[in-house]
């Protein structure tokens, strides 16, 4: 058994798991699992550029990982970056400063790579599952991009496309540095007008309708899942292989929409730094469920994050 340790960084977190990994089996048995919000994407889309601030706010979390997996004494890390340090004109920085405090280069996966590893860590489970019928559409929505792939036991077919949460909240949500709450029926508009010019892109490589069973993974999708259970703090176990209809999401998104920022801050299982975003993310979701004719979503917790333990095993 080696003991591995991965790292996911986003547009809008940054994630750690420590884990028992046995190579011949790929088997990986789980030591520890955090999240934290970082919003390392803060502002790129409109600048280019990854900000001090969020830099900060980034190396800090690493930080505080590099204790947990010195404490844990993993013999190997991988460091997979994503969206908004693939954006960025000074990535350059971002990956001496993750360097000096883990040891390891970040790498800057395509999103092809992050589509395989999303795909892996999310359908690895679900052959014991013999009712879910493949081939599986995996969509995971994150902070700065979506990423569509179709498989069975292996991909067939992937493709990422620049709408997330946090984009999406950005470009059309904010004004003056304030997200609009609640936001006009012309902003939502041009959300959704993005989301279907982004669906489109995506069709022409992922073939979206027709596939037997939609798995949804990120944060967007195991929040909308919590509200759908009326659960009063995050539950990983209860949210773990959930289901949510279509019309649970419509009316989840709708509810999202209409509601302020203190509204949505007071929903039990709302992590803090997803309430100026989960409306644009829930959006995202039900415009997937539209377009590929889905009534349903199965949740994972299981994502991108276990692809990258089971690439190091």
């Amino acid at each position: 058994m080696t003991r591995v340790a991965a790292i996911d960084c986003g547009t809008n977190s940054i994630r750690l798991l420590v884990a028992d990994a046995d190579p011949a089996t790929g088997e990986l048995v789980e030591l520890d699992r955090r999240m934290e919000i970082v919003r390392l994407g803060q502002g790129v889309d409109r600048t280019g550029r990854l900000a001090p601030e969020a830099l900060e706010r980034t190396f800090a979390a690493c930080r505080r990982y590099a204790a947990v997996i010195e404490e844990h004494g993993a013999q190997r890390i991988r460091f997979v970056a994503t969206s908004a340090s693939r954006d960025a004109e000074n990535r350059d920085e971002f990956v001496r400063g993750v360097r000096e405090i883990l040891g390891v280069d970040p790498e800057v996966i395509s999103g092809d790579q992050e589509a395989e590893f999303s795909f892996t860590g999310a359908t690895r489970e679900l052959a014991d599952h013999d009712h879910l019928a493949k081939p599986y559409l995996v969509v995971d929505i994150g902070g700065g991009s979506t990423e569509f792939v179709v498989g069975d036991d292996h991909v067939r077919a992937a493709r990422s496309v620049d709408i997330g949460c946090v984009r999406m909240t950005e470009r059309h949500l904010v004004r003056d540095g304030v997200v609009t709450d609640p936001p006009s029926a012309g902003r939502i508009d041009a959300i959704r007008a993005d989301i279907e010019a982004a669906l489109d892109l995506a069709e022409e490589s992922v073939p979206l309708a027709g596939t037997a069973t939609l798995v949804g993974l990120a944060g967007t999708v195991t929040t909308v899942a919590a509200i759908a259970q009326g659960l009063e703090e995050y539950d990983s176990e209860a949210i773990h292989h959930s289901r949510i209809s279509f019309d649970q999401v419509q009316e989840i998104t709708s509810r999202l929409l209409a509601s302020t920022h203190a509204e949505r801050a007071a929903i039990g299982a709302m992590h803090p730094g997803r309430v100026d975003v989960i409306a644009a993310g829930a959006l995202i979701l039900l415009a997937v469920m539209k377009r590929t004719g889905a009534e349903e979503v199965v949740v994972s917790e299981h994502d991108i994050l276990d692809g990258i333990g089971w690439s190091i095993a």
